[in-house]
């Protein structure tokens, strides 16, 4: 059966699926273009499965605010270059969409009312797509966001002070200082122990007194817990005060804080290029 350009066109405008996928749809369907899109989900689903084994540690991240809460999925795909394509950024606009008309706690909310519409799109990218994760911030009395440029790194924080441009500048600071905690007694009691350690094995080669090595292991462990810890840090704003000091100042303190950034935790296999070819040209 001959199957024509414009039947071809049309399906392809229906599904987003590349041209010969369409054509190969048509015609094992004879034309019938209703079955043909059933056939195109089918593959989907199926190459979706096959895909979803692929690091995909790219992406976006997809921010939607409202008066109460602010709300941060990550998208992922395996390059930059797919992340950038026009119909991951209409995918990722669907979501932001659905974000602001519905009430969402969950992300396999998301991955449930998305999971056609993915599966699509895996097939006409030909990389894998995973809605990987939701941060949600619903407390205190301001919430500020930041969203990087490129869309890759975001900060959300909630102050019990009714100053949204104090919340919004705290959270470009830890967008920008990726504080471990808020304060000194949130530090995981393990990480100083490991980093006291280190100090203490430091000092002790350097051979002086234990009084003066104990000041030393003191000096360099608040200096690390200043380095890591929200209020203790230097301002962005203004290198000449910290958080704490704007805080007392702006009678405000910080309730939550969370730093998102794609493909963060993601174990990505570093390739040997070199190596590859030269097993290629061995075999």
């Amino acid at each position: 059966m001959s199957i024509s350009a414009s039947q071809v066109k049309e399906l392809r405008e229906m599904t987003g699926v590349g041209m010969m996928e369409c054509k190969k749809a048509l015609v094992e369907t004879e034309g019938d273009l209703e079955k043909a899109i059933d056939l195109l989900r089918s593959n989907s689903s199926l190459k979706a499965e096959k895909k979803a084994s692929r690091v995909a540690a790219d992406g976006t991240l997809v921010v939607n605010q409202t008066s109460s809460s602010v709300t941060v999925v990550e998208v992922n795909t395996e390059t930059d270059f797919a992340a950038k394509d026009e119909k991951f950024q209409n995918f990722c606009n669907n979501i932001k969409s659905y974000l602001a008309q519905n009430n969402v706690h969950a992300i396999d909310e998301i991955n449930e009312a998305f999971a056609t519409e993915r599966e699509t799109l895996v097939q006409s990218i030909g990389e894998n797509i995973q809605i990987r994760r939701m941060v949600q911030v619903a407390e205190g009395k301001s919430i500020g966001t930041y969203l990087h440029t490129d869309g890759k790194l975001a900060a959300v924080v909630a102050i019990d002070a009714d100053n949204p441009d104090l919340a919004k500048d705290l959270a470009m600071h830890v967008a920008a200082s990726n504080p471990n905690c808020i304060t000194a007694e949130q530090v995981d009691k393990e990480l100083l122990a490991r980093e006291r350690a280190i100090y203490e094995a430091q000092a002790a080669e350097s051979g002086k007194d234990p009084s003066i090595m104990e000041k030393m292991i003191d000096g360099k462990v608040n200096r690390f817990l200043s380095e890591i810890t929200l209020v203790s840090q230097a301002f962005v704003k203004n290198p000449d005060q910290t958080v704490a000091a704007l805080l007392a100042e702006k009678n405000a303190n910080v309730v939550s804080m969370s730093r998102i950034k794609v493909g963060e935790g993601i174990e990505v296999e570093k390739k040997d290029f070199a190596a590859e070819v030269a097993a290629q040209l061995k075999s």
